[in-house]
């Protein structure tokens, strides 16, 4: 138990650990479900004795008030994926956006491009040989962690021991805060009636033996319910939910046909309740590992029957993906999306899909457009999008023309938008009268 006589001197109280700050440091702070949320509330009170502070983060979830206008000139945050909570304060110019992919973000703390003077995390306890465990968030934590000057740890015995390429030595950390509190929890989401037609034709064309990457939100944890009659289905993702818990208990996901980990769910990072953080603990089949690994379309691309599920703000008939700004809007960022994308590509049987609702704003705008528009940021380029898929369809684009694209396209869309759309097609594309005309709604 020697890891004691070095862990015993690093006690402090999240307000003392905070005196190591100087004006113009640059904190990055552990995103997710794994916010250090004493570190944060005391990095608050401290910013208020300094100036020029950047703070790095990634998602997060929780309170985020240290983007107030009163700490403007104390603290400034730069994200690297936008969390609702800072979305006014990046569009209002209070707080910064870097733009990336998420499998590269960590080399820009590698680098130096992007250096780190203190990092705020959060793990579990030590185990008997003085590890402690990144838990939920290893993604992005790790490396910053590694590449930071300072770490400052809260050590939280709510935090799950995850596996993999997980760990931090007690060594390695220059100051333990001691915390006790219940991580934030994100239940799976109820799915509209679109919501549930998209995860029909999803479950439709995803094969037994595939191996899925997928995020939480309405179609994904539709789509997951809409698998439990499949068989031997693999987990290859940068996150992960209780949608997940859900098949491996019905048997559905067994990992074993993957040709990549077999055996294994791989993944960057997980949020959901606390029935996922209890499954995760200590649990041989999850192993989570850095962005950089997780992220990296070649290691994707091993995976055999790699199937990538992301979504879209807007999709242009010629197939080009906005998901990251609505217009010049900032709304999220480009996370993991085009590095799945291009894996899943050249994966053995893979199949990247895009899947959206066809309409927006309570279905008075179509998500399918002529043109993108103006200031929307292109994330998934028309040269790498291979299917689309909303409530009434899926397209196959790759390899298509634009004519083929922006015809099957318009057969996706909501019916109400079609006529417009087809029109558009014929204007904008050269899609012939009589080859619109083939498709019933056209006539109407």
């Amino acid at each position: 138990m020697d890891w004691l006589s070095q862990y015993e001197p690093k006690k402090v109280t999240a307000q003392e650990a905070m005196r190591v700050l100087r004006s113009g440091y640059r904190i990055f702070v552990s995103g997710n479900a794994s916010v250090p949320q004493r570190l944060v509330e005391a990095l608050e009170e401290r910013a208020l004795e300094l100036r020029n502070l950047t703070l790095i983060q990634v998602l997060v979830i929780g309170k985020t008030d240290y983007v107030r206008p009163e700490l403007a000139e104390h603290l400034r945050v730069n994200s690297l994926f936008i969390s609702p909570g800072i979305r006014d304060a990046v569009n209002d110019g209070r707080a910064d956006f870097t733009p990336v992919f998420l499998s590269e973000i960590p080399r820009l703390f590698k680098t130096g491009r992007l250096p780190i003077d203190v990092a705020l995390i959060q793990v579990s306890p030590p185990d008997r040989y003085g590890y402690c465990s990144y838990g939920t968030e290893v993604g992005v934590t790790k490396t910053a962690a590694e590449s930071a000057k300072i770490v400052i740890a809260e050590v939280n015995p709510n935090m799950p021991r995850t596996l993999g390429d997980s760990f931090i030595h007690v060594g390695k950390i220059d100051y333990v805060v001691e915390v006790d509190y219940r991580l934030p929890e994100v239940q799976m989401a109820i799915s509209s009636p679109e919501q549930e037609a998209i995860a029909n034709h999803l479950a439709a064309i995803i094969p037994d033996g595939a191996t899925l990457q997928m995020g939480i939100g309405g179609i994904p944890d539709a789509v997951l319910r809409k698998l439990r009659n499949h068989k031997h289905l693999g987990v290859h993702t940068e996150l992960f939910s209780d949608g997940v818990v859900d098949l491996v208990e019905a048997g559905v996901i067994t990992n074993e046909r993957k040709t990549l980990h077999p055996g294994k769910i791989i993944a960057g990072f997980l949020m959901g309740t606390q029935r996922l953080y209890d499954f995760v603990d200590d649990n041989p089949i999850v192993e989570l590992h850095p962005s950089e690994y997780i992220n990296d379309p070649f290691i994707i691309a091993q995976n055999d029957r790699m199937v990538s599920i992301n979504s879209a703000l807007q999709v242009d008939l010629t197939g080009q993906v906005c998901a990251d700004s609505i217009g010049t809007y900032f709304y999220s960022g480009a996370g993991g999306q085009v590095d799945f994308v291009r894996g899943a590509a050249r994966s053995n049987g893979g199949m990247p899909i895009i899947a959206m609702l066809s309409t927006a704003k309570d279905g008075t705008i179509s998500r399918i457009v002529p043109t993108l528009d103006p200031g929307a940021g292109v994330i998934t380029t028309r040269n790498d999008v291979h299917y689309v898929a909303t409530e009434y369809g899926v397209a196959d684009l790759y390899g298509r023309t634009i004519r083929e694209r922006a015809k099957a396209l318009v057969e996706i869309a909501h019916p109400k938008f079609r006529a417009e759309l087809a029109e558009a097609a014929e204007k904008l594309y050269h899609v012939p009268r009589l080859f619109v005309k083939e498709v019933p709604w056209a006539r109407e």
